[in-house]
């Protein structure tokens, strides 16, 4: 190997091992943003939830400014900014959450951008689970069939997650196909355990069991 070789190689190594090292690190930050989305809306009384997701926001979006160039912070970002939303109290909460959903529609359009598979095509489900419960046009951008083309899309990447056969289900229901929302959720309820999330597992099953109680009494 002569000098040349040897510098380039070295300098391919060092490239890689940095590439590895931010990889690694980007992984770390997007898993404490989950756990920290997982602890407020899960384990943290309603009343404070506020306060917790406004401090967590500010979180993520220093994490997907240190990694403009991945999906994962983006959709964390995007998912951090729709919860904060539903939890917004007061008028003026409510015209801030109106803000929020929009900038959680840009950050899961950014991440689709960057790559649409990315956490198993979360971004098509959290996307499409907007496009079914914020408001339609002139308050929102709310549209049915742009929620049913994202959710199916989600679906199709993770044909058997709890998610995306949760917000599919729960966009069924909402749109009267009750029959077959009720087939979509138990499915859900079927998804295999997922390592590291054991608390957003436990509290979506508990979403999905009070929806599927919810169908019940109606019949």
């Amino acid at each position: 190997m002569n000098i040349v070789t040897k510098k380039l190689f070295g300098l391919m190594l060092v490239g890689l091992l940095f590439s590895n090292v931010t990889f690694a690190g980007m992984n770390e930050d997007v898993v404490q943003l989950q756990k920290s989305w997982e602890k407020l809306k899960y384990q943290t009384p309603t009343a404070q939830q506020e306060k917790g997701f406004e401090a967590l926001l500010v979180e993520s979006k220093a994490v997907t400014a240190q990694y403009p160039d991945k999906a994962e912070p983006l959709i964390w970002q995007g998912i951090i900014e729709a919860t904060f939303a539903g939890v917004r109290n007061g008028i003026s909460g409510q015209l801030a959450a109106l803000s929020l959903v929009k900038s959680a529609k840009k950050s899961f359009d950014a991440a689709i951008g960057i790559n649409p598979n990315a956490l198993h095509g979360s971004a098509y489900t959290s996307l499409g689970s907007l496009y079914y419960q914020v408001p339609s046009w002139p308050i929102s951008f709310g549209d049915n069939q742009k929620a049913k083309e994202y959710l199916t899309k989600g679906l199709e990447l993770n044909p058997e997650g709890i998610d995306s056969n949760y917000f599919y289900g729960d966009y069924l229901y909402k749109t009267g196909d009750v029959s077959k929302a009720e087939s979509v959720l138990k499915k859900a309820l079927q998804a295999s355990p997922r390592e590291g999330r054991e608390v957003s597992d436990e509290g979506r099953k508990k979403e999905i069991n009070d929806l599927l109680k919810k169908m019940a009494e109606k019949k």
